[in-house]
């Protein structure tokens, strides 16, 4: 298998038809094989009932039906485990990801030897302050977090070396930070191309305001697993060591104070720093433990699957 399409979707009944008929033209021509993944994330409308009718029409459709919408993460995850080209696409179902732009993301990944290719919108038609203004903050929070060189990580057009998408677990809500996950699973050829933006034609957006607040919160729990994921004991340790030391420096300091320069003075327990004392050597025993059973814990955690599959249908079964 040459090229995977993978595609999530969320209550898209009306632009399956138009999406499925243009990838079949864009790729009639195409002298490869492929296959199109949809993943119907629980959606509420006829979004099934379209994909069931329009099975027979496509040979090259593998659909899959959560029980319920589990998110756009998990999704991308049950897409990347069936997917078997060598190349794998994503993009979104609501027609503003232009499936013309596939041969090209293709050509990157086997011509000139990209693990990933993430496509950028650097035209967009969504409005300025809702969703243009905080993609720039994202992006460039997440350019200085990660140090990659990329204007829009969270554009739903990507291409991928199939290594790449079996080495990374998208949970979550991390899929906006896919290309950060590519980057520590060790690929780090990752590269941009500029693509066309489709304004939406139905429905509407399936993203709300808090979108912003949770992707700031994930673009922090990727900073932190990329930096001591594997690890944890580096920082938890070794904060717990200093807080313990400086709560032992105290403590030192009031018992030599105590018997040897004021005996008769206040008692140690009526000293503000004999608090300081107790308090920095229990929360460094703390932090060091937890340290300790984070190490554990990675050592013991298996891959867990965060959706259940309701359904697969396929022209080929």
């Amino acid at each position: 298998m040459d090229l995977s399409i993978v595609i999530p979707l969320f209550n898209e009944e009306e632009s399956l038809p138009e999406l499925l008929s243009w990838i079949d033209r864009t790729l009639a021509s195409w002298s490869g094989n492929f296959e199109v993944i949809l993943i119907d994330d629980g959606s509420t409308d006829g979004s099934w009932s379209v994909i069931e009718t329009l099975i027979p029409q496509y040979p090259s459709i593998t659909a899959i039906r959560f029980s319920k919408n589990y998110g756009k993460s998990q999704a991308l995850h049950a897409g990347f485990a069936r997917a078997k080209g060598q190349v794998v696409v994503t993009m979104d179902a609501d027609l503003q990801d232009s499936p013309e732009e596939i041969p090209g993301l293709y050509k990157k990944i086997t011509q000139e030897g990209f693990d990933l290719v993430s496509g950028w919108k650097r035209k967009r038609f969504d409005s300025f302050w809702g969703k243009n203004l905080p993609s720039k903050l994202f992006n460039w929070a997440a350019r200085k977090t990660s140090g990659i060189a990329l204007n829009d990580f969270n554009c739903g057009l990507k291409a991928y070396r199939l290594e790449a998408v079996k080495a990374i677990e998208v949970s979550g809500e991390m899929h906006r930070y896919i290309p950060v996950l590519v980057k520590n699973a060790g690929f780090s050829k990752i590269g941009e191309q500029v693509v066309q933006h489709q304004s939406r034609r139905y429905g509407t957006t399936k993203f709300g305001a808090s979108r912003f607040i949770n992707g700031f919160l994930d673009l922090l729990t990727i900073w932190f697993l990329s930096a001591f994921g594997k690890r944890p004991m580096h920082l938890f340790g070794a904060v717990g060591v200093l807080l313990f030391i400086l709560g032992f420096v105290f403590s030192l300091f009031l018992g030599i104070d105590k018997i040897w320069f004021n005996p008769q003075g206040r008692l140690i327990t009526q000293r503000p720093e004999f608090f300081i004392a107790l308090a920095c050597m229990i929360l460094g025993t703390q932090f060091f433990l937890a340290g300790f059973l984070g190490e554990i814990i990675i050592r013991q955690r298996k891959t867990q699957v965060h959706y259940r599959i309701q359904a697969i249908l396929s022209s080929q079964s």
